[in-house]
């Protein structure tokens, strides 16, 4: 295939890369974005394929390759739950990361094959640009490991900090702006593989001191380093699909984590320093035990919504973790069906990655015109008679806006306490990711519905 001719289809799988993004912003494209993508990926990995030596060679590999990595896509995508996304989409990120540290290894050390120079003797631009690839990839690999163990239970979510932790890592960062500065100067293969080793170890360092409730945004934040990391690669390889690629992803998810810190109330570094959520919920527990609160039953809940005129869905990571998203459908249908109004309130940090509870939503056909975000519906709260929260705990905790000691002082949150009357389905009145108390528990106008949320939900759709 000639050069031309393959600058062309990267051109094509570029532009419906653009396309698959500005499709993914909006629910009601979303599937015709996911279309763009998948063919614009196809487009880009076929003509690379097909330029590898002769036709029948690159046709051969194209058609291994794509059934390998499709059947083991397929497989994950039909097993996984959406309730585990987040850990799945945390677990892609680093397989990301560690591609570009392998092309970079690669490249380092098989420079002719590449185009980049000889042993020794590579371009200084190359070298800067796989350098940098490497680096990132392995910051993104081990940083995407252990997002992904905090988000699968496996490790704790609490931050894991120690003494001059932030010292260390900003020695680390250092360290790795000189061994890539001595590398050029050297190009010594000792320098490359101390430049990796510390990346791996610097990764880990940046997300243990970060808190569960942090997630969403350090999941957006792999996501924007594994763009950069396949940009820098695509750049030692002259690849103009993984530019375009690693750019899209890279500037995407900068975007995102800017989103969902602006949700938060918080600066970027201020999550990259940790701490969020590390709040001793011990003590939590103590305070919970001397609060009265009111507990009721499907029954009582169906009465209140039957007397309502309007009621607010307010779902959270609660209703993922009980796959309710469906069983909550047929109850607003029934809702519906008795003349009252319900619309779904989201929290741009709800769940455990951006996004989460629209997708779960979007699973149950619920109408994209009955969702709305923080911004669009608080102030439909005063006017609501009943707020049915399903799991969703820091991200309606009225302590946000009153107590100036508490770790998400200052996030914006849903102003459920000002609806007439709460119905708060939870297993249990233990702490949020943030690792505090949730005061709307103990409001008089809340009653709390200790069940599994699903559970809950159709017995209560069965009572109406």
């Amino acid at each position: 295939m000639s050069a031309n001719l393959l600058a062309i289809f990267y051109l094509i799988s570029g532009v419906l890369f653009i396309l698959a993004l500005r499709g993914l912003s909006s629910p009601e494209t979303s599937r015709k974005g996911n279309l763009f993508g998948i063919i614009g990926m196809l487009i880009a990995i076929g003509v690379t394929f097909l330029s590898i030596g002769n036709f029948s060679t690159g046709f051969l590999y194209l058609l291994v390759f794509l059934l390998i990595g499709g059947s083991i896509g397929a497989f994950i995508a039909f097993k996984i739950p959406m309730t585990a996304m987040p850990e799945l989409v945390a677990g892609f990120h680093s397989l990301v990361g560690l591609a570009a540290v392998f092309v970079a290894i690669s490249a380092f050390l098989n420079p002719e094959v590449f185009n980049l120079g000889s042993s020794g003797n590579i371009k200084i631009a190359s070298l800067i640009e796989m350098s940098l690839g490497a680096s990132i990839g392995a910051i993104t690999f081990t940083g995407s490991i252990i997002a992904f163990l905090k988000l699968r239970g496996i490790m704790s979510g609490n931050p894991i900090t120690f003494i001059g932790q932030h010292y260390l890592n900003l020695l680390l960062g250092l360290s790795i702006a000189a061994l890539i500065f001595y590398l050029c100067k050297t190009q010594l293969e000792s320098l490359f593989w101390l430049l990796i080793a510390i990346s791996f170890l610097l990764g880990v360092l940046l997300i243990i001191p970060i808190g569960g409730a942090d997630m969403p945004v350090v999941i957006s934040m792999l996501n924007s380093y594994s763009g950069w990391a396949a940009a820098g690669i695509g750049f030692t390889l002259e690849n103009t699909a993984l530019i375009i690629t690693g750019a899209l992803v890279g500037s995407s998810g900068a975007i995102l984590s800017y989103i969902m810190c602006k949700g938060m109330n918080r600066s970027f570094f201020s999550v990259i320093l940790g701490g969020f959520g590390g709040t001793d919920q011990s003590s939590s527990a103590k305070g919970k035990e001397q609060k009265p609160v009111k507990s009721g039953n499907a029954e009582d809940a169906a009465f209140l919504m039957k007397n309502a005129s309007t009621v607010i869905i307010v779902p959270g990571y609660g209703m993922a973790v009980a796959q309710a998203q469906h069983a909550l459908r047929e109850m607003v249908d029934t809702l519906k069906k008795n003349g009252i109004k319900v619309t779904y309130a989201i929290h741009p940090v709800a769940g455990r990655m951006p996004g989460h509870m629209n997708v779960l939503l979007a699973e149950a056909n619920v109408p994209y015109d009955e969702v709305f975000e923080l911004d669009e519906i608080n102030n439909d709260f005063a006017n609501a008679d009943v707020a049915f929260v399903i799991g969703a705990n820091d991200v309606t905790n009225p302590v946000a806006k009153t107590d100036p000691q508490s770790p998400i002082y200052g996030m914006p949150v849903l102003d459920v306490e000002k609806c007439k009357s709460i119905l708060f389905v939870k297993r249990s009145l233990s702490p949020g990711y943030a690792g505090i108390d949730n005061e709307l528990f103990y409001r008089d106008n809340t009653l709390m519905l200790f069940a599994d949320a699903k559970k809950m939900t159709e017995d209560i759709t069965k009572n109406l």
